[in-house]
């Protein structure tokens, strides 16, 4: 199996925060599950550069848009290292030459679906949207007030692909998930699509981006642009052979999102791609918010929370099993570092770091003999987290810890050994757990690789003080 596997590229108007970080952790823990699978897997990241909101955030910093956008790419790009994530590519959209000449190419390819025409719509600089049917005239997604806007601009048949988009989201041709962001996007496209536009005024876009071929007056729209970075990154301007490869050929091509842009990846994206006489994606997964005392995390409203303090804080497994076991895959999800901490605390520490350190204490500086071939368990983890499906697969995880916990409560080797006559028996008792618990470092090596590797080492390396498998957290004060 081949798989590609894409995480949304965020706008760099501001530091990335933990929403940005949950969704490259989601994207990492399918990569490794399917890689631990056998799949061949390539997961892109990237930075939206060609946004009118990092236009105005440099000016409103008094910066070129050039240096403003790089200096906030590089902490987007440099955020997977402490996450634990490992990129195979990663494209930023204003200076990669790869990203131009695929965008220019695809919007040939869609030119029998491309006109222009004047148009007046209110405008969600924050959304990079139109609005045609809103009560308030206030942007849904940001709550804030939309600005009016008339101009002539290159526009796209989107209603053209109304029926072809039914088919593809009814028959999972295009798979979304979890379900109801299915239903929301399939009575979205019942209702009939209207044209959308795709191209903004030069003095609009402050002659920021990429301009439309053959119309010097406007630049092509972000979301054309950069929904394109997905396979732009894929030598699509050249038609290269990883084009081939990982999309045209690849098993399954996922787009991991937010919800606030299901819309774009599942409708708008595809609808280019057909008319182009491309594949689609073969998934949309699409991912819930978090929320911060119930508000959402969003570099717009400034509500955030750090992920390079949380893992300098607390460590990046803590933060990784927090999003896996406790963040809800279809309602928003409000963080507390309380709940982070009880988390990482109850099975890491308390859990699967207490059975390590009490088998590794009574076998006296013996080691356990790994076995010879990979658990069931870990199979069982990663075919979980290659459908997305967390929490099945952190319940199994919970579950195999405390099998090996009550064990040792119920037999009691501690007694045993004290007794000539059952100290062989104890021995059997704490090679089983200590094989039990070398399978549960495998799978759970999938979620928190740091903590799998201090369990293997302690459990196979004949010494009786090792290190913890993981040190309790401290309460939040």
């Amino acid at each position: 199996m081949t798989t590609y596997i894409t995480v949304a590229i965020p706008y760099v108007n501001a530091a990335p925060h933990l929403g940005y970080a949950y969704e490259l952790i989601e994207a990492d823990l399918a990569v490794r599950a399917r890689r631990a699978l056998g799949d061949d897997v390539r997961l892109l990241g990237g930075t939206d550069d060609d946004s009118l909101k990092n236009v105005l955030a440099a000016e409103a910093a008094g910066e070129t848009t050039t240096a403003f956008v790089d200096r906030h790419a590089d902490r987007f790009e440099a955020l997977a290292a402490p996450l634990g994530v490992g990129f195979d590519d990663f494209i930023r959209t204003s200076r990669d030459p790869r990203h131009r000449p695929a965008v220019e190419r695809l919007w040939r390819a869609c030119a029998e679906d491309l006109y222009r025409r004047d148009y007046t719509g209110s405008y969600c600089v924050g959304c990079e949207q139109f609005y045609d049917d809103l009560v308030d005239d206030r942007c849904p997604e940001h709550d804030a007030e939309l600005d009016v806007v008339t101009e002539t601009n290159w526009f796209f048949r989107l209603s053209s692909y109304t029926d072809r988009l039914i088919e593809l989201i009814e028959t999972d041709a295009l798979q979304i998930t979890p379900d109801p962001f299915r239903a929301e996007i399939l009575a979205f496209v019942r209702r009939g699509l209207d044209d959308i536009s795709v191209s903004r005024s030069v003095e609009r876009a402050r002659g920021w981006g990429i301009g439309v071929p053959d119309d010097p007056t406007q630049v092509i729209y972000v979301w054309f642009d950069a929904l394109t970075n997905y396979i732009s990154a894929l030598d699509f301007g050249t038609e290269g052979d990883r084009y081939d490869r990982w999309w045209r050929a690849s098993d399954d091509r996922i787009h991991v999102v937010g919800k606030g842009i299901t819309r774009f990846h599942a409708v708008y994206w595809p609808a280019f791609l057909l008319s182009a006489g491309e594949p689609v994606p073969t998934q949309i997964h699409v991912h819930p918010y978090l929320s911060v005392d119930g508000s959402k995390i969003s570099k717009s409203s400034g509500v955030g929370v750090s992920p390079t303090d949380l893992v300098d804080r607390f460590g990046t497994d803590a933060l990784r099993w927090w999003i896996a076991s406790d963040v809800s895959p279809t309602t928003d999800t409000d963080f507390t570092v309380e709940r982070l901490v009880g988390g990482a605390n109850e099975t890491l520490a308390n859990g699967f770091g207490n059975a390590v350190n009490r088998v590794v204490a009574l076998r006296r500086g013996r080691s356990i003999e790994p076995p010879t071939a990979t658990g069931t368990l870990r199979r069982r983890i990663a075919t979980s987290l290659a459908d997305f499906d967390r929490r099945t697969a952190t319940d199994l995880i919970v579950a195999a810890i405390d099998a090996v916990n009550r064990r040792l409560d119920a037999t009691e080797p501690w007694k045993l050994l004290r007794d000539p006559a059952t100290a062989a028996y104890a021995d059997e008792v704490l090679d089983r757990c200590g094989t039990s618990l070398i399978d549960i470092a495998d799978a759970i090596e999938l979620i928190t690789p740091d903590v799998a590797a201090r369990a293997r080492d302690a459990l196979t390396t004949d010494r009786d003080r090792p290190t913890p498998v993981f040190a309790r957290l401290d309460a939040p004060r």
